[in-house]
């Protein structure tokens, strides 16, 4: 986390917790046909091993928070949500932050607002 960008640290620090224990998963994107056939849990398997030989405390990743109306959600979207609960994650009410991008179609970046999900490797 302490090598992430400020918007994602800053969350974090605002509840006391030490970004340098706090290993980020970046973001990751898994093809529909690479579905329910373990390397999902594989990839997360090999990160959370990763950040526990490093020494870091806790795992964190941010997802997007869209209404179930978005426009861009797919006709077959599936929430993760059932996936990364299964893996110990939980999302952290008001553990939030937002972070701009430039969506697909459209011109300028907007503000995209950001869930955390927290896991202890203790």
């Amino acid at each position: 986390m302490a090598d992430h960008a400020a918007e994602f640290a800053a969350p974090f620090e605002a509840r006391g917790i030490d970004i340098g224990r706090v290993y980020y998963f970046g973001e990751s994107v898994l093809l529909p046909e690479w579905r329910g056939h373990g390397v999902g849990h594989a990839f997360f398997d090999r990160r959370e091993a990763k950040a526990r030989q490093l020494g870091f405390a806790m795992a964190s990743f941010c997802a997007v928070i869209r209404p179930a109306d978005h426009p861009a959600r797919p006709a077959d979207y599936s929430p993760l949500d059932p996936f990364w609960r299964k893996r110990g994650f939980v999302p952290v009410d008001g553990l939030t932050a937002r972070f701009g991008w430039r969506d697909v179609g459209t011109e300028q970046d907007s503000d995209h607002d950001m869930q955390f999900w927290v896991k202890s490797l203790a």
